[in-house]
């Protein structure tokens, strides 16, 4: 049902993020927010539990994570995508949920799933398939009262930027104007 993922810097650290999902074949989609988290050094655990198929055992889950140490959940679902709303329904810790695509609509319904819950159960919703943000954004919600951690979105942003810029510059000496500037 679950396993416990830390990081690489912290063997033994308590995990403080929980990354679930719906079925095995969405562990793909989902394992990009368990590496985002350990780029992070934030420590995660991980299960596969289904909001149709296993309603009591995910309610037992839910009902556990606080005394595990976890602060925010990254659900992810596809087709109905019952998940994230379910865990948002029976906690009131953040929840982030990962639309995934497949099915008839190719993930267009259960990104509506997701981002339509009804007043008083939120779920911020990312982009189809992108567990990576959802981590993010983990991290920016523990970087609330972390500053080690808001010191390293910090790097990872500007890191980003710079990246970014270098490709534009790649991209700028490459062209034919470029080229005579």
């Amino acid at each position: 049902m679950s396993s416990i993922s830390n990081t690489p810097e912290s063997p033994t650290a308590r995990p403080r993020v929980a990354v679930v999902y719906g079925s095995a074949s969405d562990a793909q989609t989902m394992s990009k927010a368990g590496a985002t988290l350990s780029r992070f050094g934030v420590a995660h655990e991980e299960a596969v539990l289904s909001a149709h198929r296993a309603p009591r055992t995910l309610a037992d889950w839910v009902e556990g994570l606080r005394g595990r140490g976890i602060q925010v959940v990254i659900a992810g679902a596809g087709l109905a995508a019952a998940l994230p709303g379910t865990v948002a329904a029976l906690t009131t810790l953040p929840v982030i949920g990962v639309p995934i695509s497949g099915g008839a609509l190719d993930g267009m319904d259960s990104m509506l799933a997701i981002a339509q819950m009804p007043p008083g159960v939120a779920v911020a919703t990312v982009g189809l398939n992108n567990a990576t943000n959802a981590a993010v954004l983990a991290v920016q919600i523990l970087a609330l009262s972390d500053q080690e951690l808001a010191g390293k979105l910090v790097t990872y942003k500007d890191d980003f930027e710079r990246a970014a810029a270098d490709g534009l510059a790649r991209v700028a000496a490459a062209s034919p104007a470029g080229a005579s500037a």
